[in-house]
């Protein structure tokens, strides 16, 4: 199997890596338009070699588009263009629905499945990347009625056995909502607190001497690259406002019981929030 990955960040670089880690991948190309990146993935043998986008596309059986969820309206109709029947496009993005329309009606369409590794670490870049990254993590397909059934196996194949993932599927729409409450919130809040206490920390300069590992967890999102992440809160704008909003009238009604003193009432709140811990563990 021959693969060929178009960005070589933390999340190409770490599926590289497992790909050949676990026997599923014999050739891995790479196709990066970072020179820095092309070296490090290069020296760290993340790759077994570089290639243009052209002739990276015509010699593999797979396709993995791993770059910026806004470069993908450009970039998949474009390989999409230079595939035959029997290659297989996939992207790992985080917003689904925006790409899946702008491809439609392309007449390979069906050798194209959208895909969602739910993995990653604040870090970026292929020094980030790391051979592990995606076990026993959740991967979603979406709307795979629209693909050939034996390119959906070959994906289905790679994420169990090559990535040792498990599998969900979910219409496109509905991973956009998921995605907005389970993922895309947690990043903004964390860019938020990062950017308050950094406005505050000016005047306090003993903010971070005293800070621990709870805040250290809460604004490690916060940490991530905004080029990657300005991209999906434009596309899942309406969904993340929407929870936004959830979120900022849980947080009044907080402030508001807090100023009432009515503390009780919070507590109860707080064991309610409190039952996540059974949904995680």
């Amino acid at each position: 199997m021959t693969v060929t990955i178009l960005g070589l960040g933390l999340i190409g670089g770490s599926i590289a890596l497992s790909l050949k880690e676990n026997k599923f991948a014999d050739l891995v190309i790479g196709v990066d338009s970072n020179v820095d990146h092309i070296l490090t993935a290069l020296d760290l043998k993340i790759v077994d070699k570089i290639l243009r986008l052209s002739d990276a596309v015509t010699q593999a059986d797979i396709i993995i588009l791993a770059i910026p969820v806004d470069m993908l309206s450009t970039m998949l109709p474009h390989v999409l263009n230079m595939i035959s029947e029997n290659q297989v496009v996939i992207d790992v993005g985080s917003t689904k629905k925006i790409i899946i329309d702008k491809i439609r009606n392309h007449p390979k369409r069906q050798n194209f499945i959208a895909t969602h590794p739910m993995a990653g670490t604040e870090f970026s870049g292929p020094k980030a990347a790391i051979p592990n990254l995606f076990d026993f993590k959740n991967c979603v397909l979406c709307d795979v009625e629209d693909s050939k059934p034996a390119l959906v196996e070959i994906i289905e194949n790679m994420y169990t056995n090559g990535l040792k993932m498990k599998v969900m599927y979910l219409e496109s729409s509905s991973h956009d909502i998921h995605t907005a409450y389970i993922s895309h919130i947690s990043h903004i809040c964390s860019f938020a607190l990062a950017s308050t206490v950094l406005a505050k920390e000016e005047n306090e300069n003993n903010i971070f001497n005293l800070a621990s590992s709870g805040f250290e967890s809460t604004v490690r999102l916060a940490k991530s690259n905004p080029e990657t992440w300005i991209p999906i809160f434009r596309q899942n704008q309406q969904n993340i406002i929407d929870v936004m909003d959830e979120y900022i009238n849980t947080l009044q009604e907080y402030r508001n019981l807090m100023l009432t003193g009515d503390y009780e009432v919070l507590k109860k709140m707080l064991w309610q929030a409190n039952q996540i811990k059974y949904v995680l563990d």
